[in-house]
């Protein structure tokens, strides 16, 4: 049987099963290798992440993933006070509810690979230019997050893993390393370009190989089929259906 990998985060992992998108990129690398599996929730925040837990890594099963990637905390840092105040998490809540996440896994499985990714920098012009655009003259006249604020965020984020002893990707300060990055990387201020994506990929990626998850080193499930004699073609899946 394959193994699992599962996405778990807000839009940006909602959305990257699109064209071009970061997990797409990842269930194409593993493909015949590991199901990548898609578990991204539009709009949520990791205090409401915590409901899903149960459900979808319930404790005792059998097959649980052998790698999750955590990618939350772009709607955590939405300003109080702001159109967006509904997701808002304060951020010692935000690094709390991580931590429950973070054991809750290590329940499922000790040996589970487990990746937290920060939320990405914010533009806040884009997401001012993105409401105009969207909503006229109902726009927001004040960003509803700010690069500063989720920087707060992503600080965290990582300082957790780093007591928790689990691997992790600053998307935050990574993408603010290039020229540009704000339309290089975002489309509307928040969620990824295509570039954007492939940043995301590239750094999972990475994060995967240095651990022990390197899709090159992995077997594929079933024979190749440069493997299958046309004359005995058993021969080939002796092993692995017999």
């Amino acid at each position: 049987m394959r193994p699992n990998v599962v996405l778990f985060g807000d839009s940006i992992t909602q959305e990257s099963f699109r064209s071009g998108g970061w997990g797409a990129s990842l269930a194409d690398t593993y493909s015949r290798k590991a199901d990548v599996v898609l578990r991204g929730y539009g709009g949520y925040n990791t205090r409401w992440a915590l409901f899903l837990l149960h459900h979808l890594f319930p404790l005792g099963s059998t097959k649980p993933p052998v790698a999750t990637t955590i990618f939350l905390g772009a709607n955590d840092a939405a300003l109080a006070g702001r159109t967006s105040e509904r997701q808002h998490v304060p951020v010692e809540e935000y690094k709390e509810n991580l931590r429950k996440i973070v054991r809750h896994l290590k329940e499922c499985s000790p040996t589970m690979l487990i990746v937290l990714i920060t939320p990405p920098p914010i533009d806040e012009e884009g997401r001012m230019e993105y409401a105009r655009e969207t909503y006229g003259e109902k726009a927001m006249t004040l960003p509803e997050r700010t690069n500063e604020t989720t920087g707060v965020y992503a600080k965290g984020c990582i300082e957790l893993a780093g007591e928790l002893g689990v691997r992790s990707i600053n998307l935050w300060s990574k993408m603010q390393e290039t020229d540009g990055w704000q339309k290089k990387y975002l489309r509307d201020g928040l969620h990824l370009t295509a570039e954007g994506n492939a940043v995301v990929f590239e750094e999972v990626v990475k994060v995967f190989k240095e651990a022990w998850l390197d899709a090159s080193e992995m077997p594929y499930d079933f024979p190749h089929h440069s493997e299958i004699d046309g004359k005995n073609p058993e021969k080939a899946f002796q092993q692995k259906c017999l």
